[in-house]
């Protein structure tokens, strides 16, 4: 009766004390729980970059220093998540250069990228295929099919036919099931892996109803589910409206482009929506002024519609602002990011749906090549650094105050819970 006793207060004393201990206990895969991202049981928010060039960089062992050094240099700006291929079909240093057959020094390439990320503790969004030629492209695929007999008439065709997309299906099975050659864990179980995309900015102009383009997101996010319920998973989509929400049409910026934001990003399977902003590409005539009032209703819309119509968290998967532009300066480049950044701190502080923004691109030096006006050299960009530095440390903190309320909540309720077992059990004999 003594031991059990015993037992019984240690349990409720450990329960009190330690307890915020246990409820932070994780598996460390970032997961949903309806408009906001949770990881190891708290709330997530992630300030991030694209990094498209990582696996083929890394794919050449003399140059994984650079690799390394931009993990290192985010890392200490606060940044958490980098967007990255996962693709490079045909052409030089291909990942995939024939349907099915794969460059192991590529794929090294791209495994050296999740153990040096998993090192600088920085969460990867890989995206599995590109709708522009660049890294081949859905234009490869539709090429590969071609010289195999199918008769097709469009790259739009990668959506639409049985063969590619069996190429496609094939490449994701390849990519979920990769054993890493440097960490020994297969990517499907990496909990560095945030999140899969389906595609880089999908576009089916050929059918502007978005009916193909909405069946194809229907296929092939139930095929990944059917691999791997670990990862998250999203489409990679711009965010422009369609059909289904007629009323948000006058927002998109004269493109129809095949997609719906909100009928892609309610298909089972999606597990979170993303926004692309450019508006000094979309609005290349426009002066600065209707371009930041453009895009501040961009992404008010989405955030409100993430919030309201999907229910589901959203990201700035991508913007930025070019040097190339006519009368850049860095004053107005730091203006916008200043912008996207309070848009985001301004969802996430009123627990919106909005968990970062990610600019589009994070460059190291050396990588000249890779240089396309829209660049962040961290090192050569120091007022720009800071902005970044500014939005991790702001968003880390609100994460902490999140998490701190969390953990009281709970706290609460497991003390509330133990003292009604305790009333329930009050006066009856416990032991022998």
């Amino acid at each position: 009766m003594k031991h059990f006793l015993v037992v019984l207060l240690l349990f409720l004393l450990m329960q009190e004390k330690g307890f915020l201990l246990q409820v932070k206990a994780g598996d460390g895969f970032v997961r949903t729980r309806g408009i906001h991202f949770m990881l190891n049981n708290g709330p997530y928010y992630a300030n991030g970059f694209n990094a498209y060039w990582l696996m083929y960089v890394a794919s050449d062992p003399s140059q994984r220093s650079k690799v390394s050094a931009a993990f290192r240099e985010a890392s200490s700006h606060g940044l958490t998540v980098a967007r990255t291929w996962a693709f490079n079909d045909g052409g030089y240093r291909a990942l995939q250069y024939a349907p099915g057959a794969y460059n192991e020094q590529t794929f090294k390439g791209l495994d050296f990228v999740v153990a040096e990320a998993r090192r600088y503790g920085i969460k990867l969004i890989l995206s599995l295929a590109n709708n522009y030629e660049s890294f081949g492209g859905k234009k490869q695929y539709v090429d590969w099919a071609r010289s195999r007999g199918q008769y097709l008439s469009s790259d739009d065709d990668f959506f639409r036919n049985s063969v590619v997309k069996g190429y496609y299906k094939n490449h994701i099975r390849t990519v979920l099931n990769r054993y890493n050659t440097f960490t020994g864990i297969l990517y499907m179980n990496d909990p560095t892996i945030m999140a899969w995309e389906l595609m880089n900015e999908p576009r089916c102009t050929s059918d502007p109803s978005g009916r193909t383009i909405q069946a194809w997101i229907m296929e092939m996010a139930s095929y990944v589910k059917s691999i791997d319920r670990n990862h998250l998973l999203e489409a990679g989509l711009e965010g422009f409206y369609g059909q289904s929400t007629p009323q948000r049409t006058h927002l998109n910026p004269g493109l129809n482009i095949g997609t719906d934001f909100v009928a892609n990003n309610r298909v089972p399977g999606i597990d979170f929506a993303t926004v692309h902003s450019y508006p000094d590409i979309w609005l290349s005539s426009s002066n600065d002024q209707s371009q930041v009032s453009f895009m501040n209703q961009w992404l008010d819309a989405h955030f409100q519609d993430a919030q309201y119509m999907l229910g589901k968290p959203v990201m700035v998967a991508e913007f930025g602002k070019s040097w190339k532009d006519s009368g850049f300066s860095n004053y107005e480049r730091d203006a916008l990011f200043n912008d996207v950044y309070f848009k985001v701190y301004s969802s996430a502080k009123h627990g919106g749906p909005a968990a970062g923004a990610l600019f589009w691109q994070l460059l190291t030096e050396g990588l000249d090549s890779f240089r396309d006006g829209y660049e962040i050299v961290l090192s050569q960009s120091p007022s720009t650094a800071n902005v970044i530095a500014q939005q991790s440390y702001k968003l880390r903190l609100i994460q902490k105050i999140f998490t701190r309320m969390l953990d009281i909540k709970r706290w609460k309720r497991a003390r509330a819970a133990r003292g009604q077992w305790i009333d329930r059990n009050k006066g009856r004999h416990i032991g022998n």
